[in-house]
């Protein structure tokens, strides 16, 4: 499964088997955090074996979608130092974890509060926080769609905006975004002055829900994979 098919195919899912994780999946997954750590700076971390983290919880303040967590016994815990970027940072690094997981069989969900800081599976420094939590492992089902926001009320995608545009935004309305609010706006922008490539900007949208910044970096990641990253420069 490639990137971009995973992205057609990942949902949400909350409800998770005890099918154990192989070790060899294990061991690409904590290559990938090794990775996203070293070039982000951020302390995302891996916690397998553990059931006690969403035990009793119902997502009722989780990211994207409502309903009970069952099953959950490996997580990913989006950590961070301070600042202004660090959550548009998780979503963008969050995410490949999450399509990551998606090309190796395995089923996540992003998770905003509905879940308990378990002392042991972690460590922060004192500039560090906590963002999010991702859960992980095999679903007992593949979750489902849900309605989408059309390519003209997120973008100024049309007839005009180059075909790889076009494709970054099919790609980006895909994307998981806190409660599914879409809360986001792309606009391609031509060349500038002597720019090589054309310009695009993304921004957040207010939001009553909260988690924009996060979504942001999600919906950035899956319109560059769709895109594809020589095509244009973020402005």
């Amino acid at each position: 499964m490639t990137l971009l098919e995973a992205i057609e195919a990942r949902h949400s899912v909350r409800k998770y088997t005890d099918e154990p994780i192989p070790e060899d999946v294990l061991t690409t997954l904590r290559n990938k955090v090794r990775e996203i750590n070293k070039e982000a700076g951020l302390h995302v971390q891996l916690v397998t074996d553990e059931p006690k983290a969403f035990n009793g919880f119902k997502s009722t303040s989780g990211v994207f979608s409502y309903g009970a967590f069952s099953g959950v016994k490996n997580y990913f815990i989006m950590a961070g130092k301070k600042g202004e970027d660090l959550d548009e940072k998780v979503g963008y690094y969050g995410e490949q974890l999450v399509l990551l997981a998606q090309t190796l069989g395995l089923n996540t969900c992003w998770v905003g509060l509905s879940y308990s800081k378990i002392p042991g599976t972690y460590e922060l420094a004192e500039d560090e926080k906590i963002v999010c939590y991702i859960s992980l492992g095999y679903g007992q089902t593949q979750g489902k769609a849900h309605r989408s926001k059309s390519a003209k009320e997120i973008s100024n995608a049309s007839d005009l905006t180059p075909k790889w545009f076009n494709q970054g935004i099919e790609a980006a309305l895909l994307a998981p975004t806190a409660v599914n609010q879409q809360r986001f706006f792309i606009e391609y922008l031509g060349f500038k002055d002597y720019d090589r490539v054309p310009s695009v900007t993304a921004r957040s949208l207010f939001s009553m829900v909260g988690y924009s910044k996060i979504d942001l970096g999600i919906v950035k990641y899956h319109f560059e994979l769709g895109a594809g990253k020589d095509n244009f420069e973020w402005l």
